[in-house]
């Protein structure tokens, strides 16, 4: 059994650097035609000369999630060149953040509009396309806080939280037309905006201390997990939020496991 993506057609947003770079290329390694868009030029630049280098299709376009004109061209564009979309992925996010009782409004603003409506306007461009050729899969990055948020990051959490629900909502109406919508939650990822790699020593203990897997996680395996959900084995799934975060928290204190359990008589709390 293989995952077969040849001749697909994708677009990926906020794709010139860290895990939506890492789900472009691996996508685009797998045959799909792939379109790129970011808000920065000199990233898509660098993400267009990697394509030709490695012989990949694909073309870079800048796009601005929260613009709908943008959204609207970036998707007409697509359909021009290869006349159809089979698979979107949202990955598109920021997450700067701050006590509630401190937290900028722009700050509040910026998290919903990039991580939320980006998401939204997205899918609105692309639903006709796919409800045409009666196949489609729809991807939306949530975030591990969207299942147990941190403090200082109300507004990371709530957009990534609205993401999920928005996720089922879309899920349901677009399951006539055989085009399924999941999101997947990453968790303890090093990228350029959480910066986890580059903590302090006992800080990152702490951190992997939540892992039943004790590892950093890498970009691979989200992009590994959406390959299998753009595909045609994945067709039953659809509606859910899919976890990709090394089992973070699946039990209270996962770093007992690597301490030989708890000692006996006592509960590992």
């Amino acid at each position: 059994m293989e995952i077969d993506l040849r001749g697909k057609v994708a677009i990926v947003t906020g794709a010139g650097r860290g895990i939506g770079r890492e789900i472009a290329s691996t996508l685009a390694r797998e045959g799909v035609r792939t379109v790129v868009t970011d808000i920065d030029p000199a990233l898509l630049d660098d993400v267009a000369q990697q394509f030709v280098k490695e012989g990949w299709e694909g073309r870079p376009i800048r796009c601005d999630v929260r613009k709908k004109a943008e959204v609207q061209r970036a998707v007409a564009e697509t359909v021009e060149r290869y006349g159809r979309i089979d698979i979107l992925v949202n990955n598109a996010g920021v997450a700067p953040g701050g006590l509630v009782e401190t937290l900028d409004e722009e700050l509040w603003d910026l998290n919903l509009d990039v991580n939320l409506k980006g998401t939204f306007l997205m899918c609105q461009a692309v639903v006709p396309v796919m409800k045409r050729q009666r196949w489609g899969r729809i991807l939306n990055a949530a975030s591990f806080a969207a299942i147990i948020p941190t403090i200082g990051g109300a507004a990371y959490a709530a957009s990534k939280a609205a993401v999920v629900s928005f996720t089922r909502v879309l899920a349901g109406e677009l399951g006539p037309w055989n085009i399924t919508v999941n999101c997947y939650a990453p968790g303890m990822i090093p990228t350029q905006i959480n910066r986890f790699a580059e903590a302090p020593p006992e800080a990152q203990e702490r951190l992997l201390d939540t892992l039943t897997l004790r590892r950093w996680g890498e970009p691979r395996d989200v992009a590994h997990l959406i390959c299998f959900l753009a595909s045609d084995l994945a067709g039953y799934i659809t509606g859910t939020l899919i976890d990709i975060s090394g089992g973070k928290f699946a039990t209270q204190n996962p770093k007992l496991a690597y301490q030989g359990g708890p000692t006996p008589g006592r509960y590992g709390y």
